[in-house]
């Protein structure tokens, strides 16, 4: 199947190739890690190839930026890590478009001037086996071999979009093996801690996410003076027999709170740094900070190699990070609604409510329902869904995405996305009929 979105991201690039190098090309992309990284990987490859760009990062449900795109008269739009779930929108444009998509798509039919290459409609898994990043990446090595040196950009999508949970597989793990094979990457194992020093990189520790200690500095200082550590003790400076202790004591952490197994597998497991320096779920969760936290544009001038913006970017990831361990700790202590087929909260910020509400969903609550987050925007007449499950109630029959986009199309809304992870946007007075209606397909998708 692979094969087959090679030749399609073959016949991709010829329509743009068909375009004189002089046309400025235009590139649409989601706003998360996995789109930044895509329209990073885009924005390279089109630079190389001798094209302009301009290039746009999008949240959902897409519908102003969308309009914006309609009286702008563009030649060809390339949209990355979306476009499959706005093809009507998209096909009123009055230009050729491609779209590079892991997402559930609404039809595999499209007219002559758009090239829909969704990797679901190639038997590829788009929730676990390609991303936008990774289709993007495709498609640049279509119009030139020698981007394959952007793997690790495409891979650090792929990771934001958590697709290493369960092991990197499929389409994205052909891409890691040429990589790894090609030195575009090396693989060591190790945790997730970064930070100046142990006791602040424990304390910004989001994801994974240590209940009763992230974001709690009393808590880590007991933690430190067990394992005869000091506060000040940087990273670099503690010798491997002392961090697999701390290693291990994360773990027992982590084992207390009643992680998932696969959950658990992925805190200390193989991680893979690019030439650069950064190691991928990293530079995701940078991308992310400075795409969810209103700096898009830095998050893009990361990817594209700007080497002032990294100091930026930890200062904007602190931020962000802070952000979200005020609303896992509020998690922690209650503000949890629940139905029959799901649990709720509300956030002020709906950029943060998703990413809250999947941390919570892997390391705070148990594994029996999806969890949503409202963010009611009463001035704009909206409410704004996210939500997140896992991949055992995936196994058992969950389909957030279709959820989403069957009850907000209902209601004359817009949602959609994946099994694992989908939002939507409905009118305000619509919330409680939104959410009665969901909860009735989730108990029925649970039976299943």
């Amino acid at each position: 199947m692979a094969e087959d979105i090679t030749e399609a991201c073959k016949k991709a690039a010829a329509l743009l190739l068909s375009h004189p190098s002089s046309s400025r090309i235009r590139v649409v992309s989601h706003y998360d890690a996995d789109g930044i990284s895509a329209a990073g990987v885009l924005c390279t490859a089109l630079y190389r190839a001798g094209f302009e760009f301009h290039a746009t990062l999008m949240r959902n449900p897409f519908t102003k930026g969308f309009d914006r795109l309609k009286n702008e008269h563009n030649e060809l739009i390339i949209f990355s890590d979306m476009g499959s779930g706005q093809i009507e929108t998209i096909e009123h444009m009055g230009c050729k478009a491609i779209i590079l998509d892991h997402h559930q798509y609404l039809t595999d039919q499209t007219s002559k001037n758009i090239v829909q290459i969704n990797s679901n409609l190639f038997g590829v898994d788009g929730n676990y086996e390609a991303s936008g990043a990774t289709l993007s990446y495709a498609f640049a090595t279509a119009l030139d071999l020698a981007n394959e040196d952007l793997a690790p950009l495409a891979l650090a999508g792929a990771t934001g979009d958590k697709q290493f949970i369960g092991g990197v597989r499929g389409f994205n793990k052909a891409i890691l093996d040429n990589a790894l094979q090609k030195g575009f990457l090396t693989e060591q194992t190790g945790i997730k801690l970064y930070g100046d020093t142990l006791a602040d990189a424990l304390f910004f520790s989001a994801d994974p996410y240590y209940p009763g200690m992230s974001g709690n500095r009393e808590a880590i200082e007991t933690m430190l003076e067990k394992l005869s550590l000091e506060k000040s003790a940087s990273l670099q400076d503690i010798n491997h027999e002392t961090m697999m202790r701390v290693h291990s004591f994360l773990l027992f952490r982590l084992i207390k709170a009643g992680c998932q197994q696969n959950i658990l597998d992925m805190t200390i497991r193989k991680r893979y740094t690019a030439p650069q320096g950064w190691e991928l779920e990293r530079f995701a969760d940078l991308l992310d900070a400075c795409g969810k936290n209103g700096y898009r544009s830095l998050g893009l001038a990361l990817c594209l190699g700007d080497s002032t913006a990294w100091k930026d970017a930890l200062l904007v990831e602190k931020e962000y990070k802070q952000k979200l361990l005020d609303g896992l700790r509020l998690l922690e202590q209650g503000g949890i609604h629940e139905t029959d087929g799901m649990r709720y909260f509300y956030v002020d910020n709906s950029s943060l409510g998703g990413v809250i509400a999947g941390i919570a969903m892997n390391y705070v609550l148990d594994e029996k329902k999806p969890l949503f987050s409202l963010t009611r925007k009463e001035t704009d007449d909206e409410v704004h869904v996210s939500c997140r499950g896992n991949q055992r109630l995936v196994e058992q029959g969950l389909d957030l995405g279709s959820a989403m986009k069957t009850v907000a199309g209902e209601l004359g809304g817009f949602g959609g996305g994946h099994k694992i992870a989908a939002g939507a946007t409905v009118a305000f007075d619509k919330e409680k009929e939104f959410m009665e209606k969901v909860d009735t397909i989730l108990v029925e998708q649970m039976k299943g």
